[in-house]
């Protein structure tokens, strides 16, 4: 019983990690008047597309299945490797997109890589631990999955860094990759 009710948590916050919308309910609007700047433009596209990489990395939940611990276990362990890669793809992308044309903007995507990668870490981490664990005992990995799968709500809105950055703010407006990003679901809208 125990097992169960900690399977069908951990794949609980799975599905709710997939749907969540990405508001992340900051409520701050952007700023809305003139054109950005089109080196802003270029720049926040080049972000958001590395930043979206982890939501184009194809994942492949888990399902539920109670009689076979040691199936989900497996498959658990490849979803948290799936999810560790997506992320590192993210962050490598991000540390690769140059020098920003507007200030502050460096130190924005900076944290924006430190977070990507800090959640890469955590999820390769949690693979380790599923691998690890006795399948038997569904505390073992499926908690460690479940503490990762909580992390999600850092990326609730993946240029939140960009917030003190308005003039980048605005660019993500009119950037094509950041409007993609809000079609992926993992971008507020303005």
């Amino acid at each position: 019983m125990r097992r169960s009710l900690v399977a069908t948590a951990a794949i609980a916050a799975i599905a709710l990690a997939g749907c969540t919308n990405g508001d992340g309910g900051s409520g701050t609007p952007g700023p809305t008047s003139g054109q950005a700047d089109p080196a802003a433009v270029a720049y926040m596209d080049k972000v958001c597309g590395s930043a979206s990489e982890f939501a184009k990395v194809d994942k492949t939940a888990p399902k539920l299945d109670a009689g076979d611990p040691a199936k989900l276990k497996a498959e658990m362990a490849a979803y948290m490797g799936q999810l560790a890669d997506a992320f590192t793809k993210s962050a490598a992308g991000l540390k690769g997109v140059g020098p920003s044309p507007v200030a502050g903007g460096d130190e924005a995507v900076t944290k924006m890589s430190e977070t990507f990668t800090a959640l890469g870490t955590l999820f390769t981490d949690a693979k380790v631990k599923i691998e690890q664990a006795d399948a038997n005992d569904a505390t073992g990995g499926l908690q460690a999955a479940g503490e990762a799968i909580s992390k999600l709500s850092e990326l609730a809105d993946p240029l939140k860094d960009l917030k003190a950055v308005p003039e980048l703010q605005k660019a993500a407006q009119s950037a094509q990759r950041c409007q993609e990003m809000q079609g992926l679901g993992v971008a507020p809208t303005s």
